[in-house]
């Protein structure tokens, strides 16, 4: 059931991470911090398609 997604940065719109989530768990998109190695620091990167 878990379902493979693609997280993107809130800035430069650059895909930079996968990662799998519970779709029956957690049904609203998922957000993390993480290092964006085009803006060089810190964002927010969301799940997209």
């Amino acid at each position: 059931m878990r379902d493979i997604i693609t997280l993107a940065c809130e800035k430069c719109k650059n895909r930079n991470y996968t990662s799998t989530k519970n779709k029956r768990k957690t049904p609203d998109k998922l957000a993390f911090k993480k290092y964006c190695p085009f803006c060089r620091s810190h964002t927010l990167h969301r799940e997209t398609k």
